[in-house]
């Protein structure tokens, strides 16, 4: 029912109206050198490009997928913008792209989540424009792309569908601070032991919160997933996201 996703809408957009501390951010304005600023947003435009494309296919086969495309950017923007301080110059938080790649794949998430990322910067001072291509790259395209490729080798696997999203998600948000502790590290290399010292640094640090933010976040979505399982079959099937067989 297209209600249910109403309610959903509703029940996220709720919670963007908590107030949230501006100093908890994504890969702050101003904080990587310009020249690798300009590399990550030259790596990013390809994938939305490509993602703009995929997104007006989708929806010229399935109009009556719309309403989820929004609840999608709903969640990776309410998931996204809790955040826990953890490395000098960015944060720890759940990125919620897990839910928007199961349903339209990575490419779209790529357009959804760089929207979500720059809301957040312009809204609520959380990134930057400087460093959104950066940003668009980990949370937007890296971390999609492997939430897609871990929930397709599951269910290649025979996993059931909700093991399946509870990696796809769980993994596509630690997939996303390794990509973070990569750029952080190329732009900040330690002067003992260069990359790879300051990866491993940046990493470590990043899991102590990361880890079991990844776990709830992977539950999260399988709840939301169910209750989309529910009401919302004949989306799902046109989206291909289960076979009928699954459904039942």
């Amino acid at each position: 029912m297209r209600l249910s996703i109403w309610k959903c809408s509703y029940f996220l957009l709720a919670l963007l109206l908590v107030p949230n501390r501006a100093f908890a951010m994504h890969i702050m304005e101003g904080f990587l050198p310009i020249e690798w600023a300009i590399f990550w947003w030259a790596l990013s435009l390809p994938f939305i490009i490509l993602g703009l494309r995929s997104i007006r296919k989708t929806i010229e086969a399935n109009p009556e997928t719309k309403m989820m495309l929004g609840l999608s950017g709903a969640f990776a923007f309410v998931l996204s913008a809790l955040k826990i301080p953890s490395v000098t110059g960015s944060c720890s938080h759940p990125t919620g792209v897990g839910l928007g790649t199961v349903l339209f794949g990575p490419l779209a998430m790529s357009v959804i989540g760089s929207i979500v990322l720059l809301f957040q910067a312009l809204l609520l001072a959380h990134g930057g424009l400087t460093t959104l291509g950066a940003n668009a790259f980990s949370m937007a395209i890296a971390g999609p792309f492997i939430a897609y490729f871990i929930f397709k080798g599951s269910q290649k696997l025979g996993l059931s569908f909700s093991i399946a999203v509870f990696l796809a998600a769980m993994l596509g948000d630690l997939g996303t601070y390794l990509v973070t502790s990569v750029q952080l590290a190329l732009a900040f290399p330690s002067e003992v032991g260069g990359f790879f010292a300051s990866f491993t640094k940046f990493a470590g640090i990043f899991a102590l919160t990361q880890i079991p933010l990844a776990i709830s976040e992977g539950i999260l979505t399988v709840i939301v997933m169910n209750f989309l399982k529910k009401y919302n079959v004949s989306e799902l099937k046109a989206l291909r996201v289960f076979s009928a067989k699954e459904v039942h």
